[in-house]
C-alpha cells in the first residue's frame, strides 16, 4: 500500500507536464480541425493519402487521449489533496475536450475521404453538377 501512493506521488509529479502537453494537444487539433473545415468546402482539394495520414495520426490521438483518460482515472481514484484533486479534475476536463476534438476530426476526416480527388475524378460530370447544385455552390 505504501509502495502504491508512493507511485501515485511520483506521477502526479508529472501533473503539471501532462496538462500542459493535453492542452497543447487540444490547440493542435483544433487547429487541424479547422484547416480540414475549410477542406470540406471544396471537394477534391486532398488526396487519398492526405486522408489516410490524418486518420492515422488521429486515430493515434484518440489512444493517447484514453491512455491520459486512464492516468487521470488513476489520479482521481488515489488519495490527494484537495489542491491535486483541482489539478487533476482540470486535467480530466482538458483530456476529455482532446477526447471531443479529436473524435470531431477523425469524422470529418471520414466525411472528406468521400470528396478526395480521386474519388472525385472518378465521378462523372453530371454527377459532379448534381453534388455542386446540391451543395448550393455558384454554378
Amino acid at each position: 500500500m505504501a509502495e502504491r501512493q508512493e507511485s501515485t506521488r511520483d506521477s502526479l509529479g508529472m501533473l503539471d507536464a501532462l496538462t500542459a502537453h493535453v492542452e497543447q494537444s487540444v490547440t493542435m487539433v483544433r487547429e487541424k480541425r479547422a484547416n480540414l473545415e475549410k477542406a470540406r468546402a471544396t471537394p477534391g482539394v486532398l488526396d487519398d493519402a492526405t486522408v489516410a495520414r490524418v486518420k492515422r495520426m488521429f486515430g493515434q490521438t484518440a489512444e493517447d487521449a484514453e491512455m491520459f483518460a486512464e492516468q487521470g482515472r488513476q489520479w482521481a481514484a488515489e488519495g490527494i489533496t484537495p489542491d491535486q484533486r483541482d489539478q487533476v479534475e482540470c486535467y480530466a476536463a482538458l483530456v476529455t475536450e482532446l477526447q471531443r476534438e479529436t473524435t470531431a476530426v477523425l469524422a470529418l476526416a471520414d466525411e472528406l475521404a468521400k470528396g478526395a480527388i480521386e474519388t472525385v475524378l472518378a465521378k462523372s460530370d453530371i454527377e459532379l453538377g448534381i453534388e455542386a447544385f446540391l451543395r448550393g455552390d455558384n454554378l
